[in-house]
């Protein structure tokens, strides 16, 4: 026979009781302390400086730090910037003369900036990144037609080019592919896409078989992303508005264009002027920025196919050549190189839509945002 149960009560003193949620409340706090914070970077060209910002769970800035360029008088025409894999080093490109990388260490606890050093550039170059290895530097010069790859030494300072490439006309963007075996860089004037075999152990670059990828005429290939899941690229194109999506082949490197849609908002009338394409760090919501309109345009995207379905577009700052998604794809953050601005979206996890969220003061004619996850 089943005997009713009987409450037993604790005989632990009130005092262990208090002890023991204490201790919990301590772990649960250390937690949440323990947490990574979210900074963002914004390169300045006029102002010749970076503006630091922390960002909130919730999509809040709060300015840190503005990092001068040492060694630097001239303002360039823009400012891009790159982070090293191991998020220790940050490099601004500089297209006043001297041609220059300026290299920061980043503060793991604050996100701060310390000059390192500078190192020199083969020339005033538009678009700058870091291999996967962290152990390189590549560039590419719109006015100099040519992209080139410099090696970084230990402390995170770009040392004398390796290589320097003459390419097509108007090189605008020079990456490494997801394996780090290839690299591709943009001809905005010749309407090409050329493809290097990269050796990460000798550091150098060889044209791949076939070395181009040839995209329609006047269109101006200028920016690209690699889906996060390695299978897909997106290109934009500066000269008319075009958002292409390709298949990518990771062993030959090869691009298969799937798809072909539009950066420009419906109604549009004018020249285009289209600038910066970044992806959700899950592959699930594509940006593209457009300059004659001042607007960001969404779309969604199929993991399957890798195939576009657009979402809409919403005004932005004036002249948005720069923008990026923050490491948790809930917010995006644009700036304007006309505004002296940047304005924060929030991303809806659901359709990809962006809601606007607050605008904040950079440095003169904004044009780069780097996002950072600490530590």
């Amino acid at each position: 026979m089943l005997r009713p149960t009987r409450r037993i009560a604790s005989k632990a003193p009130r005092a262990a009781i208090a002890t023991t949620l204490f201790a919990a409340l301590t772990l649960i706090s250390g937690v949440h302390a323990g947490m990574a914070e979210t900074f963002a970077y914004v390169g300045n060209a006029d102002s010749n400086d970076i503006s630091v910002f922390k960002m909130t769970a919730s999509g809040e800035m709060t300015p840190v730090q503005t990092a001068a360029f040492k060694g630097v008088e001239k303002p360039g025409s823009s400012t891009p910037l790159a982070i090293t894999p191991d998020h220790r080093v940050l490099i601004a490109g500089i297209r006043s003369q001297p041609y220059l990388a300026v290299s920061f260490a980043i503060d793991p606890k604050t996100g701060q900036l310390s000059h390192i050093g500078n190192g020199p550039l083969a020339d005033s170059m538009a678009n700058i990144a870091v291999d996967h290895s962290g152990k390189f530097l590549f560039s590419a010069s719109y006015g100099g037609n040519k992209v080139a790859l410099n090696p970084l030494l230990a402390n995170g300072v770009a040392g004398e080019p390796k290589q320097v490439i003459p390419t097509g006309l108007n090189a605008h963007a020079f990456l490494p592919s997801p394996d780090n075996r290839f690299a591709f860089a943009t001809n905005l004037g010749s309407d090409q896409v050329l493809s290097f075999a990269f050796d990460v152990t000798a550091g150098t670059l060889t044209p791949s078989d076939p070395p181009t990828h040839k995209v329609p005429e006047k269109s101006g290939p200028r920016h690209f992303v690699f889906h996060p899941g390695g299978k897909f690229v997106y290109l934009l194109h500066e000269l008319n508005g075009d958002v292409a999506a390709f298949t990518y082949e990771a062993k030959s490197g090869a691009w298969d264009e799937i798809q072909r849609t539009t950066a420009l908002p419906e109604g549009f009338s004018g020249k285009p002027w289209a600038a910066d394409i970044h992806i959700t760090p899950d592959g699930r919501f594509l940006y593209a920025s457009e300059r004659t309109t001042n607007t960001l345009t969404a779309y969604k995207v199929d993991a399957t196919s890798g195939r576009l379905t657009t979402i809409g577009s919403v005004p932005t700052e004036k002249q948005p050549r720069g923008f990026n998604v923050d490491p948790s794809g809930r917010y995006l953050a644009a700036v304007g190189e006309l505004a002296d601005s940047m304005t924060v979206y929030g991303i809806d996890q659901s359709s990809g839509a962006l809601a606007k969220l607050k605008s904040y003061p950079t440095g003169k004619k904004p044009n780069w945002v780097e996002f950072l996850n600490l530590p």
